[in-house]
């Protein structure tokens, strides 16, 4: 039951080449920058990813596309990472934009057993009648593009509506971070870092947690829990440096008053 590891080094020592990852995180809050770190040093290449965003140059998910780690990506927004668009439009890193809802619930669905659902988002849109770019070659071709996807009409509140299938996302690990976890798993999030985190987390055939604060069992009340432990497998404990390092994206400030 004791789901602590060591390191972070450990946690993720056995991510072989060509797994898929499900990355938690919204821009660079409450993304799993240690886990990241360490398996840029562990050398796993050939990735596959979910996640919302690609982190930005030199800083989380970025890391890895930088040192072209990354075969795929499937996110949701990719516009603060320069390296992210140049490698997408040369034809070196196969791309899947999913609508930011869409992508969350693929997920969790993943991790609840729902094999696929309808939603009306994307319904009249390249995401449901297919042809949306996946791939460039080096000359700026489309090289594939998304496959038409299954509708269906139903009815709701009296009207006859058109929903697009999705399919549920499961993938290999999943890596998150939370505030606070006990040694079963159990996790609580920080405000907005929830934001993805849970059903990334749900999604991984086996999920690593980062935690910036470790209980004993029975001391996070159970109404508190965002996370159960069941869909936890390992546990990292941040150093106090590593739980400080949080990035802010896009700073703005208002000037202050009577400021040249």
């Amino acid at each position: 039951m004791d789901k602590v590891v060591n390191s972070a080094a450990e946690a993720v020592a056995d991510i072989p080449d060509g797994a898929t990852l499900s990355v938690g995180g919204f821009g660079l809050c409450g993304i799993p920058s240690t886990l990241i770190q360490a398996l840029h040093e562990q050398g796993a290449s050939d990735l596959s990813v979910v996640s919302n965003n690609c982190g930005v140059d030199d800083w989380g998910l970025g890391i890895l596309l930088r040192d072209k780690r990354l075969r795929r990506i499937q996110a949701s927004y990719v516009g603060e990472n320069k390296e992210f668009e140049r490698q997408y439009l040369h034809g070196e890193l196969e791309v899947e934009l999913t609508p930011q809802g869409t992508l969350a619930e693929k997920m969790r669905a993943g991790g609840a057993g729902i094999a696929a659902f309808y939603t009306q988002t994307g319904v009249g849109t390249q995401v449901a009648e297919g042809g949306l770019p996946l791939r460039y070659d080096a000359d700026g071709n489309v090289v594939k593009a998304s496959e038409p996807k299954d509708t269906r009409a139903f009815e709701v509140d009296g009207e006859m509506k058109t929903f697009v299938l999705e399919d549920a996302i499961r993938t290999d690990y999943g890596i998150v971070r939370a505030w606070k976890g006990d040694r079963y798993g159990n996790l609580v999030f920080n405000k907005a870092a929830r934001n993805f985190n849970p059903p990334c987390a749900m999604a991984g055939r086996i999920t690593i947690a980062e935690v910036e604060e470790l209980v004993e069992p029975g001391e996070i009340d159970p109404d508190e829990v965002h996370l159960p432990g069941i869909f936890v497998h390992r546990v990292v404990l941040l150093t106090p440096e590593q739980a400080a390092e949080k990035r802010i994206e896009r700073r703005t400030v208002s000037p202050s008053e009577g400021a040249n």
